[in-house]
């Protein structure tokens, strides 16, 4: 598993209702892309659960690093972002372990995303992510870790508006959830 997230912040006074309408329109466009396990289309609007930004964020769990390559580099699609938006930098992070909730068969609408250098216990991270995955509402929750910056991601999705992770560093909103290597992450 191959973790990866690009952050698009847009301005202050931008009209968030043109990314609702543009995941809206062509959000499924990934939803049986082989070699993909999951992309949570995620934004965050200024003012909203204490975000600072406005913000288009997506999130993908891989499970083919070579259709990340495509999908990038190879016209598999990133060419849309880097058409209507400029090349942003597309932070990854090598997998640790992805796990199902109890939330899994329900869309999610949120999602949180915590940051925390490597030095903590590995195992006691694990650990807090299986806790964190047997929680009501948890469609999946994900722990990698970025060998550049020495970071630890803990990714969560949830079925409820609000995440629940009060360690989280940030809170998003799901716009849509394409799957297709879901049950093989």
């Amino acid at each position: 598993m191959y973790a990866s997230q690009y952050e698009i912040t847009l301005p202050a006074d931008y009209d968030m209702g043109i990314i609702r309408k543009r995941v809206s329109v062509g959000g499924h466009a990934l939803d049986d892309r082989p070699g993909l396990g999951l992309k949570a289309y995620l934004i965050r609007e200024r003012g909203v659960n204490g975000s600072p930004v406005n913000q288009y964020a997506p999130f993908y769990l891989w499970n083919d690093t070579a259709a990340m390559a495509h999908f990038l580099v190879g016209g598999g699609g990133f060419q849309n972002i880097v058409r209507d938006f400029g090349r942003p930098a597309v932070r990854h992070w090598t997998g640790v372990a992805s796990l199902a909730g109890p939330g899994r068969e329900v869309a999610p609408l949120a999602a949180s995303r915590r940051l925390t250098p490597v030095g903590t216990d590995l195992d006691q991270e694990l650990s807090q992510l299986r806790d964190i995955a047997r929680l009501d509402g948890v469609h999946t929750a994900a722990l990698a870790v970025d060998p550049d910056r020495w970071e630890l991601l803990r990714f969560v999705l949830w079925a409820g508006t609000a995440a629940a992770d009060h360690d989280a560093t940030e809170r998003y909103e799901v716009l849509h959830l394409s799957s297709p290597g879901l049950g093989t992450l």
